[in-house]
């Protein structure tokens, strides 16, 4: 803070005294008149007065200068740049998840099967999402996690389960672990640019339509793959496996979900390029990945084109995947079981093989307010299933219908259907009295294809909060027509900060 400094009354004075002591001083003495008419150098007297004839211009007094300002400490300049609030992104999501079967019709239940007799069971997670940019472009997040959970039936007897928040490895212990850890770099390559919202795992900013992303690290294949608008979110819309992603794709993924790998995108006006390298679990369905890359891996490419249809915007979607890994195939477990009695067993006659399907997705605005989404995936069906669900193919399609006619634009309400169908080889290994990592009811006396009906409506209930409940209606669960069909009621509170 600077001081100020007020001009003392003193020597005005004392020049004052002085003039009428003092004889008048003679004209060669007389100080030189200023040469500025605005401020005179003196002032005429009277004859008969003592005074002077002039009195000299009294000078101000110089100020005192100011003592030095004393600077605050400051961080240096590379710690203030790692502070900067803009480079930071922190979110936080909790998800609670209720669910309830009442009994079906069911002669049995086998090993595997999805219990006959009424059952409820739960999911709660929590995950903080935690963002820093450390340079143009670049983004790193890592997201620790936390959940408990009782899966209906130990999560057996169904293709499409019915929480998409079910892991393989659920139990009512918390559990805490890394769900994302990576760094995504985007280039921008030119073109015009529009801006992208922040949110999860995403910074505000702004992107071109020709540029390349290169993302590795810990994730899943969903965030970077098959991202439908309508169905991809297990936490906000449709719950069931087989609607947030494509389901007979069996992505690679440890036991919760996630993998470690590299991701590669291209973005050309409207047209994208997707190409991924991931690792797979050490044996199936297991929690422990194999980061032997080019031994073991699951490898995707997607080609996706942007485009409008009846002036609204849409997307299509065509995935290939390969997964290799030390698998069993149907045919050589049922030829072992053949062979040395028993039922099939994959143990015996596992060996590196590889796994290929596709998939197709549809995404389309039909309003303001609706959208449309499909899906149709397939896989080659020889080999077990080592990651995600016991699906061969899968077709889906459904609707989302936000709540603005109805004044509540951020409600949501959804409708889906699915067929998942499983392959000759998966369902002579069944009907035998094979077990998989989630079927197995000890025989399949009478094959059909699994159906599934869902509904939810997600109410936004306070800034942040919204409460869903929704409803699962499943025709031959676990591809057997001698069971079911079964009904799924859900309650789900999802919180965002």
């Amino acid at each position: 803070m600077s001081l100020s400094h007020k001009q003392s009354r003193y020597p005005i004075l004392l020049f004052g005294v002085a003039g009428v002591i003092l004889p008048a001083a003679p004209a060669w003495a007389e100080p030189t008149p200023p040469t500025s008419a605005a401020a005179p150098a003196s002032a005429p007297a009277p004859a008969s007065a003592a005074a002077p004839t002039s009195v000299p211009a009294v000078a101000p007094a110089a100020p005192r200068p100011a003592p030095p300002s004393v600077d605050e400490p400051r961080p240096p300049a590379w710690l203030r740049r790692v502070f900067r609030d803009e480079d930071w992104n922190v979110n936080f999501q909790s998800t609670y998840v209720w669910q309830k079967h009442p009994g079906f019709p069911a002669p049995y239940d086998g090993p595997h099967s999805l219990v006959h007799t009424a059952e409820s069971g739960y999911t709660l997670t929590a995950t903080l999402m935690l963002g820093y940019r450390p340079w143009r472009g670049a983004e790193i997040f890592v997201n620790p996690e936390v959940i408990q959970s009782i899966e209906l039936s130990h999560l057996h007897g169904l293709g499409g389960f019915t929480n998409a928040e079910n892991q393989r490895n659920g139990s009512p212990v918390p559990s805490i672990y890394s769900a994302r850890a990576f760094v995504r770099q985007t280039i921008g390559l030119g073109g015009a640019s529009s801006p992208v919202e922040a949110g999860p795992n995403q910074f505000a900013t702004q992107v071109t339509r020709r540029r390349l992303v290169i993302t590795a690290g810990q994730l899943a294949i969903p965030d970077v793959f098959d991202n439908n608008a309508y169905a991809h979110d297990g936490r906000t819309q449709f719950m069931n496996w087989a609607l947030f992603t494509h389901a007979a794709s069996d992505f690679a993924a440890d036991a919760r979900g996630y993998t470690w790998g590299l991701a590669l995108e291209y973005y050309r006006d409207d047209w994208a390029f997707r190409w991924g390298h991931f690792a797979q679990p050490k044996e199936s369905n297991g929690l422990a990945l194999d980061f032997e890359l080019w031994e073991h891996f699951g490898e995707n490419v997607e080609i996706q084109h942007d485009h409008r249809l009846w002036g609204r915007a849409g997307k299509l979607r065509l995935m290939g995947f390969c997964n290799y890994a030390r698998m069993g195939r149907f045919d050589d477990a049922v030829a072992y079981a053949s062979l040395h009695g028993g039922p099939p067993d994959f143990a015996p006659v596992r060996r590196n093989q590889a796994k290929l399907g596709f998939g197709l997705g549809l995404e389309q605005a039909l309003g303001r307010d609706l959208g449309l989404f499909g899906r149709f995936s397939w896989n080659d069906g020889r080999t077990e299933t080592y990651a995600f669900t016991e699906v061969d193919q899968s077709v889906s399609a459904g609707l989302a219908l936000r709540g603005r006619r109805w004044y509540r634009p951020l409600d949501t309400f959804g409708v889906a259907g699915v067929q998942n169908g499983i392959s000759d080889g998966r369902r002579a290994f069944l009907a035998a009295g094979g077990l998989g990592p989630f079927l197995g009811d000890g025989q399949l006396p009478r094959y059909a294809p699994e159906r599934i009906l869902e509904a939810y409506y997600a109410l936004a209930a306070l800034k942040g909060l919204w409460a869903t409940g929704g409803y699962q209606l499943i025709g031959n669960p676990g591809y057997n027509a001698e069971r079911g069909p079964v009904s799924v009621f859900s309650v789900r509170l999802h919180l965002e900060l």
